[in-house]
């Protein structure tokens, strides 16, 4: 495999998890954001293939049973999932990929990929969690409501995550991502690996 670095992003549903990886992948070279399989419907202005690879259940079933995914998850009844395949072709180009997953999914990453980066996010408050699904405009009073009740079950998991970034203020948490974006390929096995020539000929 090569330099690329696999960075784990989860977070509970109107965290803001996914604006923050477009414009960190916006901004950031060799930056590769993940393209789940998903059995859940399109939502307005989503496109498939560059949101979600959307799928029915009985192909991601088979997927699944061929052992194709990375991992894989049921959420509010639909299955999500992310490509093997994919994954180590973009970690063999030397290309950082993220993936934004349930704390389910990152547990599964992280035991196929221990050194997979995790990151947390959590919302300033629960009114702006709340205030965030009911501005999607997108889901019923009773859906926010069991999306509210599933986001305090999926923060309990924040401790098991080796960063943790509270989305208030947008520009300050996507800095701090971008950060430890930067710090990983400082850390001493990824300088190693890029700079060994150098070492060799210092310690002559």
């Amino acid at each position: 495999m090569g330099n690329g670095h696999l960075f784990i992003i989860a977070a509970p549903s109107g965290a803001g998890k996914t604006s923050l990886v477009k414009a960190l992948t916006s901004d950031a070279q060799n930056v590769f954001a993940s393209i789940s399989h998903t059995t859940r419907p399109v939502r307005p202005g989503e496109t498939d293939g560059k949101d979600y690879f959307f799928v029915d259940a009985k192909t991601f079933l088979s997927m699944r049973d061929n052992s194709e995914f990375l991992e894989y998850a049921e959420v509010f009844g639909n299955y999500y999932g992310t490509s093997k395949r994919t994954i180590k072709e973009q970690l063999s180009k030397n290309i950082d990929v993220i993936l934004e997953i349930d704390w389910q999914g990152a547990q599964q990453v992280k035991q196929r990929f221990p050194e997979a980066t995790s990151i947390f996010v959590l919302p300033p408050s629960k009114s702006a969690l709340l205030e965030r699904l009911r501005n999607r405009g997108q889901d019923s009073e009773e859906v926010i409501s069991r999306r509210t009740l599933e986001a305090i079950s999926e923060m309990s998991h924040y401790h098991e995550f080796d960063y943790l970034i509270i989305n208030d203020i947008f520009s300050a948490a996507l800095e701090e991502l971008h950060s430890i974006v930067v710090t990983q390929h400082l850390a001493t096995p990824a300088q190693q690996s890029r700079l060994q020539p150098l070492i060799d000929e210092l310690l002559e």
